[in-house]
């Protein structure tokens, strides 16, 4: 499978009205707003069709429209987009079912969109479809060509100075960048491509490495990319 999420990053319930307060009985309430406009859904939206376009043509939208009053305009902003996108054909899901079908059957997804929880939390369990969450690379996009790459994981203090993290996500997080801060498709493919031909070779760090097989370091593993790359 050859999947891609697209999460809303700036709006949602994250930076809805919050607070607390004291209820009738002397107990405090607490309280978090899930909030979109239809300008903050069109704008995700408009990045996950052309991302879709560029790939397979294929769009999953998740939301929770049969609950969510937000979800609903959600749903609405989605299909209105899609009549400038005949080439791309959308589908909908909700997200309690989108959790159980990427464990399931993750092949039928190609590029998902939705909203900033629900991509929090659905990226993350699709991390762990590759088997470790120092596979997989991310872009936080705005306006224009500027872009943040980093791999999903952060910075890993855990592990910091052991040289045993897995280098992956950060080179493949480069390519991200190369195909879409700088449009250099083919430029991106080429880092791809020899992170799967060092996988091929059977070369693994600890966080991917079977039972009884040799671990690379990061800086080994590095090496055995750059050489792929050549």
């Amino acid at each position: 499978f050859d999947l891609l999420i697209v999460r809303e990053l700036t709006g949602g319930i994250y930076f809805g009205e919050r607070g607390r307060k004291k209820g009738a009985d002397g107990g405090v309430t607490a309280y978090d707003t899930e909030s979109y406009s239809e300008a903050e859904i069109d704008r995700i939206g408009r990045v996950a069709f052309e991302a879709a376009r560029k790939r397979s043509g294929r769009l999953t939208s998740i939301d929770k429209a049969n609950v969510l009053e937000s979800s609903r305009l959600w749903r609405e902003c989605m299909q209105r987009l899609s009549a400038e996108y005949p080439d791309v054909t959308l589908s909908h899901m909700l997200v309690d079912n989108a959790a159980m079908q990427l464990i399931r059957r993750p092949a039928q997804f190609d590029v998902l969109v939705t909203s900033n929880m629900f991509g929090d939390i659905l990226s993350d369990e699709a991390s762990q479809l590759t088997g470790s969450i120092g596979l997989l690379p991310s872009s936080s996009l705005g306006a224009g060509k500027a872009g943040l790459y980093e791999p999903i994981h952060g910075s890993a203090p855990d592990i910091a100075g052991q040289g045993v993290a897995n280098p992956l996500a950060t080179i493949l997080s480069a390519a991200l960048l190369l195909r879409y801060s700088l449009g250099l498709v083919d430029e991106a493919a080429v880092v791809e491509k020899a992170v799967e031909r060092t996988l091929d070779a059977g070369h693994r760090t600890l966080d991917i490495a079977e039972h009884g097989v040799a671990a690379l370091g990061t800086a080994r593993m590095t090496e055995a990319v750059i050489a792929n790359l050549r």
